[in-house]
């Protein structure tokens, strides 16, 4: 069994190589794209059974690498989309893999793909349809696209972690602190850049120094001379909120 892999990101193709090694150690990887025209160009030399796309690549996307490959190979479409949006995947019965991929959504695909190949069903120019009605469902190009995880330095590589993970991110110098329920990391980005990245319908600022994640607050208490203070779900420390943000937390 054969595949390629395309994504615009190196630690991720790296990261999507290793968790296939485990869950389908039989596998060939037979290359690595950084963009649609390379992906289509490991498609020609190859011919594999299967190619894992990137749906945001430079140059040509991985809808325009599927809509020309697709009656010939499996695709796996790998994609930051929100929910929404993937539930127009499964209602197309179209394989996808949503970011940051799990070794346990992996493997489930990779189930789903065997018992296909097995058969020996070939992918058909049905597909070439379901893309397209795809495209009509899935957000445009123009929408704002938030932050939706993290590549932490974890050893000699990267761990990723989801954004809906982190209770809250804190200045420390140039660097950021992720605060999860299960520790905090510290990566090589100041809060005023992340900021920017992060959705601001998601993650609010409390303080100069801090963004807190509103899916992880507990509770808001009003404190003293307008300031306040908030307890987390799954951290036992408090936060303080300045006068400032507390007005953002009177509609809750």
């Amino acid at each position: 069994m054969t595949a390629i892999i395309a994504d615009d990101e190196k630690e991720l193709r790296d990261y999507l190589r290793s968790c296939l090694k485990q869950v389908w150690p039989e596998l060939q990887v037979l290359g690595e794209a950084e963009n649609g025209r390379q992906a289509l160009a490991l498609f020609e030399e190859f011919d594999p059974q299967v190619a894992f796309l990137d749906i945001r690549m430079p140059g040509l996307s991985g809808m325009d690498v599927a809509k020309k490959i697709g009656g010939e190979c499996w695709v796996v479409f790998v994609t930051a989309y929100d929910s929404y949006a993937v539930e127009a995947f499964e209602a197309r019965a179209l394989d996808y893999l949503l970011k940051p991929v799990t070794q346990n959504r992996l493997a489930e695909t990779v189930e789903r793909l065997k018992k296909r190949i097995s058969k020996d069903d070939p992918p058909t120019e049905q597909m070439q349809g379901m893309l397209k009605d795809l495209l009509a469902t899935l957000p445009k190009e123009d929408s704002p696209k938030y932050l939706r995880w993290l590549k932490i330095p974890h050893g000699s590589g990267v761990r990723l972690v989801s954004v809906e993970e982190v209770s809250y991110f804190q200045a420390k110098d140039k660097y950021t602190l992720v605060m999860t329920a299960q520790g905090e990391s510290l990566i090589r980005k100041s809060l005023k850049e992340l900021s920017q990245e992060l959705d601001p319908d998601l993650f609010w600022p409390v303080h100069r120094n801090c963004i807190v994640n509103v899916s992880a607050i507990s509770k808001v208490s009003k404190g003293f001379h307008g300031k306040g203070e908030i307890s987390l779900k799954n951290r036992s420390e408090s936060l303080p909120v300045s006068r400032n943000y507390m007005k953002q937390f009177r509609m809750m």
